[in-house]
């Protein structure tokens, strides 16, 4: 077999362990919430599989996650997602799914530019871009597409508030905080992987 083949399919059999990885986290990860959103464990192998396979790898990780997040939000395994999906099917897949996708392929652009200071500096600004894109995305969406069941989950808080307070500073800080202290083990595996 010559190289360029050998590379290949040693990427896509790499690729598809770490699919299997996201989607297991994911699935897991459903069963963790804060208020009635799920905390996003899945994107610390996202961040790792953006540095090791390139930035479309990381959007096809995120996408990977963002169709569990989907499914879970079309079957209601997640509350706050399903009301989402109620309200508008099409627009809440496409969120599940870019925003995923997005925040999987910027980690990867960053890590491949961090990456030439050392690979600690790459994984750990993949790391932290990865949940800064993936919850700003999230925001924004809800913000301007889903006014009415944002002010609806807020109750009597302000909607805004609720929204960069509530919804963002928990599940943000969390998923940060995760990313950033697996950070380390994640450059020793990259290092490792990259050998």
């Amino acid at each position: 077999m010559d190289t360029k083949k050998k590379f290949n399919v040693k990427r896509m059999v790499g690729v598809a362990v770490f699919i299997a990885v996201v989607v297991a986290l994911q699935m897991l990860g459903s069963f963790v919430r804060v208020g009635t959103f799920s905390v996003s464990l899945v994107l610390v192998p996202i961040a790792i599989g953006a540095a090791v396979f390139g930035p479309a790898a990381g959007a096809l990780l995120g996408a990977a996650f963002g169709a569990v997040v989907l499914i879970n939000c079309a079957i209601g395994v997640d509350i706050g997602g399903y009301m989402m999906w109620a309200a508008n099917p099409p627009l809440t897949a496409a969120l599940c799914i870019l925003k995923g996708a997005i925040a999987g392929y910027v980690a990867g652009v960053f890590y491949r530019t961090a990456k030439n200071i050392s690979i600690y500096a790459g994984v750990l600004s993949a790391a932290i871009v990865c949940p800064i894109v993936n919850t700003g995305i999230f925001i924004l969406c809800v913000v301007f597409l889903y006014r009415d069941i944002l002010v609806l989950w807020a109750g009597d808080t302000n909607y805004l508030y609720f929204a960069f307070i509530g919804l963002a500073g928990t599940n943000f800080l969390l998923e940060l905080c995760v990313n950033i202290v697996l950070c380390s083990a994640a450059a020793r595996i990259i290092k490792v992987i990259k050998l």
